[in-house]
């Protein structure tokens, strides 16, 4: 075991996993470092004597896309580690095993999921995901339900909550997302075409008072133990089974945060399809299978969370007739604001989304560009406009690229 941290490289990685007796001395293994985030190594060993295999996590003590002028806290590979083992408790099946976590190297060796593709680069590529929207639902709806009050009692929620505490990577998002895109700061990138749309943001005032609302709930409303960053290229699928990584965003936090990403990230890739579908018929299959998944997603997640809530509540006002009905209606309106907020920092922002910015034919990126910040635009000085999912999905349609 390590006394000290030290960043692995593809030989020590394999040394470690002999050294915690994943792998045997004599086993042979091949590794390659197939990190593509922001923050951390990522290293896939396979045993070629056993045919095992892992993946090794690590967090890096900076964040890899700035550099070590952005330091952050290791604690975040405990925080990703616990994560994925409390979500084990309730739905095993939607995240990756963990077999081991090292708090002094701050890494965690996991479930090898190299069967799997990344839903984002899937979608991408024109794939459907049949059980996606109804594996998301139930994932948010356990794990928000039962990290809440509604579930635990105060008191467990307030240890839990301290547990989780994650300013570094709180900080990231309350900057990336709520504030940086809606000022002139030097962390914005965008293309040139976009200025006018970009300067028109930064002088809307509607608008910058109602994403000071919602950074505000990101900064005190502690509802609940959410992921914190979830979406498509944090979920790795195949036509059957769905896995939810990446968790080391997480805290205690708005229950609409992690839904509206998700959502923010699907309605993305719908516009992204008029650059990235092959032809018309393939856009028009994958864009009916986008708003279905968005459909079906709050559809499972609000049926399930009202089971929860009817079969699983510790809290006496849960029986209170219309208590669940502006609770829930409090999720979805904040989702919807969220999902915005995502949206325009996506297009303007620091870290983009690969759905767009691959888009070759420069008018069409264009296009798609300013219809998703316009509509995210609505969605956040709208958001209690919007009362269901059939006007979400109207607003999505309004503007066509």
């Amino acid at each position: 075991m390590s006394i000290q941290y030290i960043a692995l490289t593809e030989a020590t990685a394999v040394n470690f996993l002999k050294e915690i007796g994943l792998l045997n001395e004599d086993e042979r293994a091949t590794v390659s470092e197939i990190g593509d985030g922001n923050l951390n190594y990522v290293f896939n060993i396979f045993s070629q004597t056993t045919g095992r295999s892992f993946i090794v996590k690590q967090a890096l003590p900076y964040a890899k896309v700035v550099g070590e002028s952005w330091p952050l806290t290791l604690d975040r590979a405990r925080i990703e580690a616990s994560v994925l083992q409390l979500a084990a408790k309730y739905v095993p099946n939607l995240v990756p095993k963990v077999f081991h976590h090292d708090q002094t190297l701050a890494l965690t060796v996991m479930e090898n999921l190299s069967d799997f593709t990344i839903l984002r680069e899937g979608l991408i590529t024109g794939n459907l995901y049949p059980q996606v929207a109804s594996h998301i639902g139930i994932y948010l709806a356990e794990i928000l339900f039962r990290t809440s009050t509604f579930h635990l009692h105060p008191k467990e929620a307030k240890e839990l909550a301290v547990d989780f505490i994650n300013p570094d990577l709180c900080d990231i998002t309350e900057r990336l997302v709520f504030t940086d895109p809606f000022f002139d700061s030097e962390t914005n990138s965008f293309d040139d075409h976009l200025k006018p749309l970009v300067h028109e943001l930064w002088s809307d005032n509607k608008l910058k008072r109602e994403v000071a609302k919602l950074k505000h709930l990101f900064l005190t409303k502690s509802e609940a133990l959410i992921h914190g960053d979830i979406h498509t290229g944090s979920i790795f699928v195949t036509k059957d089974e769905t896995k939810i990584i990446d968790p080391e965003f997480a805290f205690y936090g708005p229950k609409a945060f992690d839904i509206g990403t998700f959502f923010a990230n699907l309605i993305m890739n719908y516009y992204a399809q008029e650059g990235q579908a092959s032809n018309s018929i393939e856009k028009e299959q994958q864009q009916s299978y986008l708003i279905q998944t968005l459909i079906d997603t709050w559809k499972v997640f609000e049926t399930t969370y009202t089971e929860l809530w009817k079969n699983e509540s510790k809290e006496s006002f849960t029986k209170v007739d219309g208590h669940l009905e502006d609770v829930l209606a409090t999720i979805w309106t904040e989702s919807v604001g969220f999902a915005g907020a995502e949206m325009i920092r996506r297009m303007i922002g620091l870290a983009h989304v690969k759905d767009v910015d691959s888009i070759q034919e420069l008018a069409i990126r264009q296009s798609v560009q300013q219809t998703i910040i316009q509509v995210a635009r609505t969605f956040i000085t709208e958001r209690h406009s919007i009362k269901d999912m059939d006007s979400l999905i109207q607003q999505v349609k309004v503007v066509y690229v």
